[in-house]
């Protein structure tokens, strides 16, 4: 892609394209082969820390990225998921790898996919997606009977009623920049027993928190549009996606009902199950993630 130029400081980046930035966060060994991680909601390129020893000890260069107007990359109108491709596409030519892999957590998982279906797979040789949002999958909020109160109602108001989904994200903003702790708090009493584990961990906790604060650095709008696109009906058809896709899924996790669907429906799905398992797999089960994005990696070479 024209006009992408990169630079990089302390474990943190820049890559222009036109006049938008977007700003990523690298863990890992800087010269092992590229993978792009698409962040949760709220979360931020910081997530990029929750995989960072696994990234270090497997060899590969780990690159989140704050998607627009979330974090540090500047907001971009008209955005779509082929954009979205697009713009990891740039993000790999600038940071010179000829072959990566893209894995997407929660809210992240959907783009991942979007990935899958837009790029090529000579180029892109592994996607991942971990617990993923996939509300749009196969129309408008097409699982809201089996998904959560609280997700069920999102989709609604992202659907039907913007101010209130614009308020409903404003008032996780509040919490999550002025009351850390209060926000710490809810995080812990709405998670699981696998989820409190491993969330036991003081600097997993820190982690998440700290990347959900910094979701909000330009304030709510960004994680507002990223999410609606998400409850929307997708502009491409999972079912034609015929290449290897990884899905993870905590058994014990809210969208075991929107995604054990998806393993079923996409040919290409490779599925992963982990018996009783939280929101958090894509932290106590890093290792194995990882593990299978390397050896896809290793296996191009």
């Amino acid at each position: 892609m024209a006009n992408a130029t990169k630079a990089a400081d302390a474990g943190e980046g820049t890559v222009q394209i036109g006049r938008r930035s977007l700003v990523y966060f690298q863990v890992g060994d800087r010269n092992g082969p590229l993978v792009i991680h698409n962040h949760g909601g709220p979360s931020s390129r910081l997530e990029a820390k929750v995989f960072a020893p696994h990234a270090l000890r497997l060899g590969l260069r780990f690159v989140c990225v704050d998607r627009p107007g979330q974090g540090k990359s500047d907001a971009q109108e008209d955005r779509t998921f082929a954009s979205w491709a697009a713009d990891l596409q740039t993000l790999a030519d600038a940071l010179e790898a000829d072959r990566f892999a893209v894995t997407g957590w929660s809210e992240g998982g959907p783009w991942a996919l979007a990935a899958a279906a837009y790029l090529d797979p000579a180029r892109l040789v592994h996607v991942t997606s971990i617990a993923g949002g996939s509300y749009g999958a196969f129309g408008a909020n097409w699982a809201a009977r089996d998904m959560s109160q609280v997700d069920a109602m999102g989709g609604f108001l992202a659907l039907h009623f913007r101010p209130g989904f614009q308020l409903m994200y404003d008032l996780v903003d509040i919490a999550a920049t002025r009351f850390p702790e209060q926000y710490k708090k809810g995080l812990l009493k709405a998670s699981c027993p696998a989820d409190l584990e491993v969330l036991a961990d003081e600097e997993v906790l820190n982690t998440i928190v700290e990347s959900g604060r910094e979701c909000f650095r330009q304030g709510a709008e960004g994680l507002v549009t990223d999410a609606r696109m998400l409850y929307q009906a997708w502009p491409f058809d999972v079912t034609a996606i015929r290449r290897p896709v990884h899905l993870w899924q905590g058994s014990a996790d809210t969208p075991y009902a929107v995604n054990k669907p998806l393993g079923e429906r996409m040919p290409g799905a490779v599925w992963h199950e982990v018996a009783d398992g939280g929101h958090f797999i894509a932290s106590s089960h890093a290792a194995e993630i990882l593990s299978i994005v390397a050896n896809d990696l290793a296996a191009t070479v």
